[in-house]
């Protein structure tokens, strides 16, 4: 991430505008499999996933699609909804932003790719709350963040987004203040496209 000015105000609007072209240049390699498959190994048969960020359903929610989990797909920019349910017409796509989350369900594994580093340090703590009160016990949730604590920019469709990330340590604290306990942490995973990935399960 280059150190650029972004303003987290402007994520929707950028996604929005970029629909369309972080689609065709998502890369489907899928150098997430090794982490998706860590945490579906920790769901039931036919587990509900929740998909926070979702984007467009390429190729996270593919993934647990073909692998026969139940998806919920929640996203905040209606044109990337509007371009996963083209994919899957019969698929459960929700407009929801994930710092507001109150689905009034539970699920059984909860996951945010490149979605919830887009949040504040202080909406982070209240999402990891949020995500919490919605998994079940016994539950899994996987998160991309950051290396370390501190705020950076990144780019989508060459408009500048904004990224941000508390220290592991606070990450530890936090889940453990919200009944949930680390599992697995790895900064800037060699093997993931040098992205830094945690996983948690509900006690």
């Amino acid at each position: 991430m280059d150190r650029i000015s972004a303003s987290p105000d402007q994520t929707r609007d950028v996604y929005e505008r970029q629909a369309a072209a972080y689609d065709a240049k998502r890369s489907r390699a899928l150098f997430e499999a090794r982490w998706l498959a860590r945490f579906s190994a920790c769901l039931p048969t036919g587990a509900r996933v929740l998909d926070l960020g979702c984007g467009a359903g390429e190729p996270i929610a593919r993934w647990f699609i073909a692998e026969g989990f139940r998806v919920t797909g929640v996203d905040f920019a209606e044109p990337m909804l509007a371009i996963a349910r083209a994919r899957w017409p019969d698929g459960d796509w929700r407009h929801a932003d994930m710092k507001q989350l109150d689905l009034a369900e539970t699920y059984d594994g909860i996951i945010a790719w490149d979605s919830f580093f887009h949040l504040r340090p202080d909406e982070q703590r209240t999402c990891i709350a949020h995500m919490a009160r919605h998994l079940e016990p016994g539950g899994s949730l996987l998160l991309t963040v950051g290396p370390k604590a501190g705020e950076a920019s990144g780019t989508v469709g060459g408009e500048p987004v904004y990224h941000a990330s508390l220290s592991p340590a606070e990450y530890v604290a936090c889940l453990e203040q919200n009944g949930l306990r680390l599992t697995g942490f790895l900064a800037e995973d060699p093997e993931t496209d040098k992205h830094s990935v945690l996983m948690a399960r509900k006690d």
